[in-house]
């Protein structure tokens, strides 16, 4: 669809500078200034009143907002970010509006991120950054705070994609660590991994097992109190994906009962609400979805996302449209 220089763009939440100054080059922009998901009333607008949405996590474009909208304005929901399971896109398709995302430029930073959730929470360096600055700290002696020690163990990878891809090669080549992994296809990477077939036999000897995968209906509660329950007792768990990957009355059931060594958890099932449960225990690592939470990484992710708006705009499919 070619559109012209005056196409109505609306971006739903605050973007770097630099990504709003070139938002404008690109049209008729509307910018809401609130950081909080856009609510359904929002979402109709949106479909209703503008050409293209810049919409991001939390902004739930579901069947039901695409099915109140009989003939929507809008053509292209220009994802910022590589996820978009908040976005119906089957009900989106059917209402004739294509979607974009954002992949390849999360990747380094969200596998960063689980290197930092996997250290915190397995040398229980949260919980001890709690000890000081609670004064509770009496000095150090031979065994206080004994965790596990990563280095040479094994890392199990759920979801051979590009951020699990690039999680294992921290885990091999920064910490010496065996790779094993589950992935729908085989895939070719440069340093030694063995693929295995089913996810229990993936974490039954994994001593941390990332979780690396898209959310969505197919994989939705993937990780289950049958895989907790797989999983050897002092392991660690982390998960960078999306919180609903994730059973949580089941992970907090392996973490209070011991049934797993402790968690890192950047993303939750009702993100942005977090259990009581997690907020009381020691053994867990909380980040608030810190995955991407770089200037650099924000910029290149909202430029890709304008990159797509601008080809959409030239009547080119876009880089990366779903």
């Amino acid at each position: 669809m070619i559109m012209n220089k005056l196409s109505k763009i609306f971006i739903t939440r605050p973007l770097p500078m630099s990504v709003m100054d070139e938002a404008k080059t690109l049209g008729s922009l509307t910018a809401r200034n609130l950081t909080s998901p856009l609510s359904e009333k929002e979402m109709i607008l949106a479909l209703k009143d503008y050409d293209i949405v810049l919409p991001t996590l939390g902004d739930s474009f579901s069947a039901n907002v695409f099915n109140q909208v009989e003939n929507p304005r809008c053509k292209l929901l220009a994802n910022f970010g590589v996820g978009y399971n908040h976005i119906d896109i089957n009900a989106a398709k059917a209402k004739g509006i294509s979607i974009t995302n954002t992949p390849g430029a999360v990747t380094q930073a969200t596998a960063d991120i689980a290197m930092t959730l996997m250290l915190m929470s397995a040398r229980r360096a949260g919980e001890g950054e709690r000890l000081v600055r609670a004064g509770k700290w009496k000095g150090w002696h031979p065994t206080q705070m004994l965790g596990l020690h990563v280095s040479g163990k094994t890392a199990a990878i759920i979801g051979m994609g590009r951020i699990g891809e690039a999680i294992a090669r921290r885990c091999h080549f920064g910490f010496g660590m065996q790779i094993v992994y589950l992935n729908r296809s085989e895939k070719t990477v440069a340093f030694p991994a063995r693929q295995i077939a089913s996810i229990d036999e993936t974490v039954k000897h994994a001593d941390v097992v990332f979780v690396a995968v898209p959310g969505g209906l197919q994989t939705n509660h993937l990780i289950d109190e049958k895989v907790f329950q797989m999983m050897q007792r002092h392991a660690i768990f982390v998960n960078i994906s999306r919180g609903d990957v994730v059973a949580e009355t089941a992970l907090i059931s392996a973490l209070e009962t011991g049934q797993i060594g402790g968690a890192g958890l950047d993303v939750y099932e009702f993100e942005p609400e977090v259990p009581k449960a997690f907020l009381n225990m020691e053994n867990v690592t909380l980040f608030p979805h810190l995955g991407t939470a770089s200037m650099e990484v924000r910029t290149e992710m909202g430029k890709m996302a304008l990159n797509n708006i601008r080809e959409f705009i030239a009547g080119n499919s876009p880089p990366n449209l779903l």
